[in-house]
Formats: structure tokens, sequence, C-alpha cells
């Protein structure tokens, strides 16, 4: 790793982090200050909620449509690409896919794991904020899985792909910080139980990296799986919450901001 200097000025010392923090071969550290950072998104999303219910929804339209793209850039143009290089069998990698959205139709379908992107509705019962909390635990627990085993094929991979969860996690918290209020938690409670059910990717990453780093097919699988679920959950998750709103200057904005999301995965290939 090379050695930073970091005296002089603020944007020297700034600078001298970010190149420490791009270029230290540590996939520990870098894991776990992206997962970090992921599991922050739980407490950002209660900045959101204070909004007007319609402004908020458009808003989380917008994001919606960007963690689409950011999903779809990363498992077509980072996480694909890159598995076609390094698995030796091509017929295993599409079962690899195919099982990540198997999985991440079952987790929808039988263990009810919520992503309740946009409505918000005073029908929740405090039953179903457990089980929310519950299924946000899971879900999280999979993205510090998948953080930690792109890290493991490679650093570039690991940065595109947790930007592509963090771009997914911001409108889900969003909602989910909503079903617990309404649920009766106390906002502090809410804001506690949530973000605690976040850091269940701290665990996710590191069962990863200590199982990934004896078992090199290891990370490889979980990427595959990962880039199944990544197309599932845009496909069947977020893009048919944009169908709902069929106003063409909606449309045209939400459209836009599915290409933004992957232009931005396409920028970072790059910029590899």
């Amino acid at each position: 790793m090379p050695v930073v200097q970091l005296g002089g000025s603020g944007w020297q010392k700034f600078s001298s982090l970010f190149f420490m923090f791009f270029y230290t071969d540590n996939v520990w550290f870098l894991v776990f200050i992206s997962v970090l950072a992921v599991s922050l998104v739980s407490v950002v999303a209660f900045l959101f909620l204070p909004l007007a219910k319609k402004r908020l929804k458009n808003i989380v339209l917008y994001l919606v449509a960007f963690s689409a793209g950011a999903l779809f850039g990363d498992a077509f143009i980072h996480l694909l690409p890159e598995l076609f290089e390094k698995m030796p069998s091509k017929t295993q990698l599409s079962l690899f896919v195919l099982a990540g959205i198997l999985l991440f139709f079952v987790l929808e379908k039988f263990i009810r794991w919520r992503h309740c992107h946009i409505d918000v509705s005073e029908n929740h019962l405090p039953p179903l904020a457990a089980l929310n909390l519950v299924g946000d635990g899971a879900h999280n627990f999979l993205d510090g899985a998948i953080i930690a085993a792109s890290y493991l094929v490679s650093a570039p991979l690991g940065v595109a792909t947790s930007l592509a969860v963090l771009f997914h996690e911001i409108p889900q918290e969003i909602g989910d910080a909503g079903v617990l209020l309404h649920s009766g938690l106390s906002f502090r409670r809410a804001l506690f139980f949530n973000f605690l059910s976040a850091l269940s990717a701290v665990l996710g990453a590191l069962l990863t990296l200590l199982v990934g780093e004896k078992m090199a097919d290891f990370s490889l699988a979980i990427t595959a799986v990962a880039a199944g679920g990544f197309i599932y959950i845009a496909g069947s998750d977020l893009i048919p919450e944009l169908q709902h709103n069929v106003e063409p200057k909606q449309s045209f904005k939400q459209f836009f901001a599915l290409l933004l999301g992957i232009s931005v995965m396409l920028a970072l290939r790059i910029l590899d």
C-alpha cells in the first residue's frame, strides 16, 4: 500500500485520503468502508420524510429510476463482463445468474421481503414493522456479502457494485423508514432499529471475506448470483414502480434518470 502523507491544507488531506482509499490493496478496509457507507443510508433516509407526501413520491420515483439504471448498468457493464473473463464455464455462469434471479424471487414471494419504495399507508401494523426489519436485515446481509465478493474479484468491480447497492438503498430505506413510523414506533426507535438492521451488512461482508479468501471460486459464484439479483430487482421490482405514472413529462424525467444511472456505471467502466 502506498505511503500517504496527511500534512498540508484541508484539500491536500482530503486528496490524500481519497488516494489511499482507491489505491490501497487492503480488501478488508475497502469492503468495510463501503459497507459502512451503505449502512448509513438508513439514517439519511429519515431526512427525506418531513417532505410533503406528493413531493416525496416524485423524488423517490426519480431515485427508483436512477437506481434501476445503476443496477442494470452494474450487472451488464461490470459484473457479467468480468465474470465472462474469469469463470471457465459459461454454462455454470448462466446457472448462477439464474440462481440469483430465483433466489430473489423466493425472498420476495415466500419470505415477504418488502421493497416498499413508494406507498406508505397507515394500514401497516406493528407486526409488519417487525417483519419489515427482519426482511430488511436479510436484504442487508446479502448486500454486504455481494459487496465483499465483488471486491474479492477486483477493486474496481467492488467500487461499482457498492455504488449500485447504495443507489438502490436510498429509495428502499425511505420506504422502510415510513413503514416503521406508521407502525407506531417513535422517530428515535425507528431510526435505531433501521440502522441496526442495516448493520447486518457487516456480518454478510465478514462471512464472505472469511470464506471467500479461502475459496477463490466462492467470490465468483456470489458475484454471479448478485448479477442475477440485480437484474431481478431492477426489472421486476423497480421498473414496475415507474409504470404507474404515464404522464409524459414525468415519464421523460424517469427515463432520463434511468439513463443517468446506466451512464454512471458506464463512466466507472471507462475510467477503470
